[in-house]
């Protein structure tokens, strides 16, 4: 921690550095806080540190405290060489204070090219939102112009078809990043033999956009405002750890602002702009011929992890690389292998090659903030899968991409593994030859990555972790939820594991309903699983396993889910960070049961488990790596990729496609336009194939009888919002409206008692006599828990929603009374202070004009040291006790559960015991872990 005693404060009111000695003060003064005109083209370039604070000039800028706050007790140390000093056109730095410019001149009336606001929502809903096909477009707008004419109106029709509407939209400049094309192949011999491979005949398109307007066009958004980084910086906690989240926070984003400001000496006060590129494969229709696309996406480490994951435009497709095809007796022909890497590699740097002169000299582009900057680009990571990483890296199918460790000794932690860098690999490649570079290092010394083109850029080094794949399809899914199904074929044979499996998907239909939760009413059976379907296994699967499987099993799939829960938080610091040290330590101890029961008699050297190893280094050197999974990319390919597809004719559907994403693109644009001038508000649905934001339902809730949905839970887009429970905004209907008539409704006759008891409690009362309460009681029937938990699907200030409910009719198959986390001591941590309730009945009454929400429930009390409970008694508590919805999952003992399925609806009922769920979103891990 920086201390500021025996310090000299700098003479300038706001300044906060502070100095050992009269003379760096003295030096900091006539340097930081002195007066300069601007420099001309002509001229020396102008220091920017003249017009600005920095922190540097004899400071060692590791040491200085920090300028800003990142939250509450939360502190950054920001780069001092790379500064982000707003600059005019020409690259002039400007004085502080100085307003930013505009972004345009159109008044507030230019609808251009649409005519007015309705024309443009008329476009935005055919294209956009109901994807009307062609012919309807032109059949809607006959029968549009068929109206009029019947009405005797002089109007006429929006569009007089779909080309004029096309044409409408594509006739706007903003977002126009147009799509190019490149043709290569093999070899541009004439003479090639007839009889040659199709593959080495065959010319290929490659589609591209060009990366740098593509990033412009990200620089220059306004939805960004907010929610993006200029500096680098580290963040300490109200602790003093360092903390990890955003890319601009991680140790790579520091170092590489060191290296170029160390070259380069025109990088000084300009704005680094880390680069992440994403590649993966997708089939869009398996049925209809296996077509197979792969698209090259692109984002910056400036906007925040938060809006990656959830704002489309902070991720844009920029390529269609070639999928060259062949017979299947080339499948494993080396010269195939060798041209169809090659091919790609050489994709890749054709592609990026607009971004190479802005990595040395300084480009000038506007930032969301409406300030122009001199930005430096940066190749910084790469989202990948195993198989593209095996593509990327130029290793042997099995090897390990960021370290030299042989497979068959990849599952040793205490073995020292060797980094893999380029200049490791070159070096190697100059000394030994093919065979051993194959053998002894897993090289394949025929592929020159892409990375080799541009500086500071080494893919080794570039590689993030993949959470999706590593541990949630690996680790989980394709491993451990396998083997457990191996272990119980082994032991019980094929006749007895099957009514086990039977047991566990009864297990799993009967788990009680919670918000948002994934439903499995026939268990795991069937064929594709989605990551969504995985992680809604993670959820549930650990207590249906108890009793079928040792204990250590058990504890190691626990372990496992700990692990995974902890490297997915938004942030990650030192603490957490040991934690995730001692739970890997623990799971790898713990997986050797499934050695031991001839499950894994082979071994664990598994490339997706052995990933995990680096994941410590990698968060320190990436930041969380939840902003950098897989997952974004995957679900990028929807509104990049199948839906254009099925929006085409399937005839050469790419070109169609990349029209599709042309015009989104440029109503997107339209729209971050149309609302920065105020012109539609700020919460209009914007256009895109899926949510551009999580478009939260910001109403607090409504209410219907039977309760049939989940609406306004997941992301809420609320700044500064403090964590509450509320009841949802209308009473349900046909219920008394005094307690005592109450009581008797819902079967509860000491429900006045217990309300008058919470009375005394809520009025701090010392006489013996109850308050009498003549109100008229509204019941709800659910309520609303907004809440900040940044590692859960949240808005883009880390906001989420859950819905508690409390209704005699969910979804027409029986009552649901969920369970919520109530604190009883916040000066206790986790769930030290925290207790469970079964919430019964949520009302509302009024003593001295003064409203109390209150609802009655179901105390629970801790059986055990595992979290464990049983119920206790019952209460009336205040909603301001609920912190948010919890959920329980039976202990279902050594007995099968009826083969008639017991629902979800009535499980709660049923059993005495339960466990608390820590596993059922990562807001409740960290309060339970």
């Amino acid at each position: 921690m920086w201390n500021s005693h025996s310090r000299l404060p700098c003479l300038y009111s706001g300044c906060p550095v502070t100095f050992k000695s009269q003379h760096g003060r003295t030096y900091h003064i006539r340097s930081i806080h002195a007066n300069s005109n601007a420099h001309s083209d002509t001229g020396p370039r102008q220091d920017p540190s003249s017009v600005t604070p920095l922190h540097q000039n004899g400071l060692d800028y590791q040491d200085v405290p920090p300028y800003s706050s990142s939250g509450p007790s939360r502190k950054r140390i920001e780069h001092a060489h790379l500064t982000a000093v707003p600059c005019d056109l020409d690259g002039n730095f400007l004085p502080p204070g100085s307003t930013r410019q505009e972004r345009t001149q159109r008044s507030n009336a230019d609808w251009s090219p649409f005519d007015d606001r309705t024309q443009f929502m008329i476009a935005d809903l055919l294209y956009r939102r109901v994807e009307m096909s062609a012919s309807n477009i032109d059949l809607l707008m006959k029968l549009w112009l068929a109206s009029l004419e019947d009405s005797g109106l002089d109007t006429s029709e929006p569009f007089e078809c779909h080309q004029d509407l096309y044409a409408k939209i594509d006739s706007s400049p903003l977002g126009d990043v147009p799509w190019q094309c490149f043709i290569t192949g093999f070899s541009e011999d004439l003479h090639m033999p007839v009889d040659a491979p199709s593959w080495k005949q065959t010319s290929y398109e490659v589609w591209y956009r060009d990366p740098d307007l593509a990033i412009s066009a990200m620089l220059d958004n306004p939805d960004f405002e907010g929610h993006f980084d200029v500096r680098p910086y580290m963040e300490l906690d109200e602790h003093g750890q360092r903390c990890w989240g955003d890319i601009m926070s991680a140790n790579v984003s520091w170092k590489h602002c060191d290296e170029i400001f160390a070259s380069n000496a025109d990088a000084f006060g300009a704005m680094y702009c880390p680069i992440i590129l994403g590649c993966d494969k997708t089939t869009v229709s398996v049925a209809t011929g296996h077509v197979e696309y792969h698209p090259l996406y692109l984002s910056i480490g400036n906007i925040h992890n938060t809006v990656r994951c959830v704002h489309h435009n902070a991720i844009v497709p920029i390529a269609f690389l070639a999928i060259p095809k062949s017979d299947r007796r080339y499948d494993d022909d080396p010269e195939f292998r060798k041209f169809k890497r090659q091919l790609y590699h050489a994709s890749l740097s054709t592609i990026l090659r607009t971004l190479l002169p802005g990595m040395t000299k300084p480009a000038i582009r506007q930032c969301p903030d409406g300030h122009y900057r001199r930005i430096i680009y940066d190749l910084i990571t790469f989202i990948a899968d195993y198989p593209e990483q095996v593509m990327l890296t130029g290793i042997v199918q099995g090897w390990c991409p960021k370290c030299i460790t042989f497979p068959i000794f990849s599952d040793n932690l205490e073995m020292p593994t060797i980094p893999r860098t380029r200049a490791l690999t070159e070096e190697l490649a100059d000394f030994l030859d093919s065979k051993t570079l194959w053998n002894q290092y897993g090289i394949d010394d025929d592929i020159i990555p892409f990375t080799n083109d541009f500086p500071r850029a080494d893919i080794h080094a570039m590689l993030s972790p993949d959470l999706l794949h590593q541990v949630i399809k690996g680790m989980f899914k394709d491993h451990l939820v396998t083997w457990v199904g191996e272990y119980l074929l082994r032991e019980h044979g094929e006749s007895k594991s099957r009514k086990i499996l039977d047991e566990i998907d009864r297990r799993i239909a009967a788990v009680p309903a919670f918000s948002g939760l994934r439903r499995f009413p026939q268990g795991r059976r069937f064929k594709q699983w989605t990551g969504d379907d995985t992680k809604a296994l993670m959820k549930v699967y650990l207590p249906s396993i108890v009793g079928f499987v040792p204990n250590e099993m058990v504890t190691c799939i626990a372990t496992s889910l700990d692990v995974y829960y902890l490297v997915h938080r938004q942030n990650i610091n030192e603490d957490s960070l040991k934690n995730l040290d001692l739970a890997l330590i623990k799971f790898i101890d713990l997986r050797e049961i499934f050695h031991v029961t001839g499950v894994r008699t082979a071994g664990f050297s598994l490339p997706r488990q052995h990933a995990l190893v680096h994941y410590h280094s990698l968060i320190e050197h990436f930041g969380a790596p939840g902003g950098l999974c897989s997952s974004i990319t995957e679900s990028r390919h929807i509104s990049a990729v199948k839906k254009p597809w099925r929006r085409s004719n399937r005839y050469h559907a790419l070109g169609q496609m990349l029209m599709t994403n042309q015009c989104l693109d440029k109503l997107s644009a339209m729209h971050s336009d149309f609302v920065a001038r105020g012109m539609l508000p700020a919460g209009h649905i914007p256009p895109q194939n899926i949510s551009y934001i999580y478009q939260p339902n910001n109403d607090t809730s409504r209410e219907d009888d039977d309760e049939s949905n989940d609406e306004n839970g997941g992301a809420v887009d609320e700044k500064n919002v403090l964590g509450h429970v509320v009841l949802a905004r209308s009473p349900a209907r046909r219920y008394p409206q005094s307690l005592e008539e109450l009581s008797n409704v819902v079967n509860e006759p000491n429900l006045p008692y217990l309300t008058q008891i919470f009375l005394v409690d809520q009025l701090h009362l010392n006489d013996t006599s109850l308050p009498p309460i003549t109100s008229k009681i509204s019941v709800f029937h659910s309520a609303v828990a907004t809440f900040f938990a940044p590692s859960d699907p949240s808005g883009i200030y880390g906001m989420r929603r859950e819905r508690i409910h409390s209704t005699p009719s969910w979804q027409g198959k029986g009552p649901r009374c969920d369970c919520a986390f109530v604190v009883e001591d916040e000066a206790k941590p986790g769930m030290q202070g925290l207790n469970i309730v079964r919430v019964q009945l949520m009302f509302s009454f009024k003593y001295n004009n003064v409203e109390y929400p209150c609802s009655l429930v179901d105390w629970f009390t801790r059986v055990s040291t595992d979290n464990t409970t049983g119920i206790q008694r019952k209460a009336v508590v205040h909603l301001d006790a609920f912190l948010q919805a919890a959920h329980l999952i039976l202990v279902y003992g050594s007995n099968p559960l009826p083969l008639h399925r017991l629902t979800d609806s009535y499980s709660l009922d049923t059993f005495k015991f339960f466990y608390v769920n820590k596993y059922i979103d990562h807001h409740a891990h960290e309060i339970a872990f």
